[in-house]
């Protein structure tokens, strides 16, 4: 089902404060509404989803209550609510319904996301090849496929949180409609011919997908 959104924006100024709220209309769909914020040349940021039946909106990674917000007026009528205006929120911010595949931006001015039926990401992970194994460094390479197009992607090096080395690109739609993302993390050649377990991990909100590899899992060439 195909969900006609639209926005109005209003930007509420006191003395030392601006209060700016969004509206966004989900046309004939009743549904949750997903929030996003996308600063230009940035990726979008999940802010949070809403749904008329609950008492508060689920937030995603970086963004809380009080300084974001939504209300409802309706079963389709939804409104975002930033407090506190500061020049770091200006940005594209986004409505999406789960039920449509359009998205509108409304100007003003935080991937995870999860939402009812929202399924999770489904991950491969590559081994280094042959090739680079030769040398003191390789790659391992993570693709998530995902039914909406940012996520966290995030890579463990025995248990631990690993800081660099990791390039993740943009979501890339595919023909069935879903989204891939790639993520390479690159690792020094003695430590995956030691045995070092590496993980790929990818969260929509609470939603979160992990794959683990390991020299003596993979076939030998």
């Amino acid at each position: 089902m195909e969900a006609h959104l639209y926005f109005r924006l209003a930007v509420i100024c006191w003395i030392h404060m601006c209060l700016s709220t969004m509206d966004c209309n989900l046309g004939t769909v009743t549904s949750t509404v997903y929030w996003y914020k996308q600063i230009p040349g940035g990726v979008p940021q999940f802010v949070l989803y809403f749904h008329y039946s609950s008492s508060s909106p689920t937030y995603g990674s970086g963004f809380s209550a009080p300084k974001f917000t939504s209300t409802h007026q309706s079963t389709k009528d939804y409104r975002l609510i930033i407090s506190n205006v500061e020049e770091g929120d200006s940005a594209v911010y986004y409505c999406k319904t789960w039920d449509s595949s359009k998205t509108r931006p409304g100007r003003g001015g935080g991937p995870r996301t999860e939402g009812p039926g929202l399924p999770p990401p489904v991950l491969t992970v590559f081994p280094p090849s042959s090739a680079e194994l030769q040398s003191n460094t390789a790659s391992l390479v993570c693709l998530s496929s995902q039914s909406v197009p940012f996520a966290d992607v995030s890579w463990l090096a025995a248990g631990s949180p690993v800081s660099s080395g990791i390039s993740t690109s943009t979501a890339v739609q595919r023909p069935d409609q879903t989204y891939q993302i790639s993520s390479s993390l690159t690792i020094q050649t003695s430590d995956w011919n030691m045995d070092k377990v590496y993980t790929c991990k990818v969260s929509l909100g609470s939603q979160t997908s992990e794959k683990t590899i390991k020299k003596s899992e993979c076939p030998t060439e």
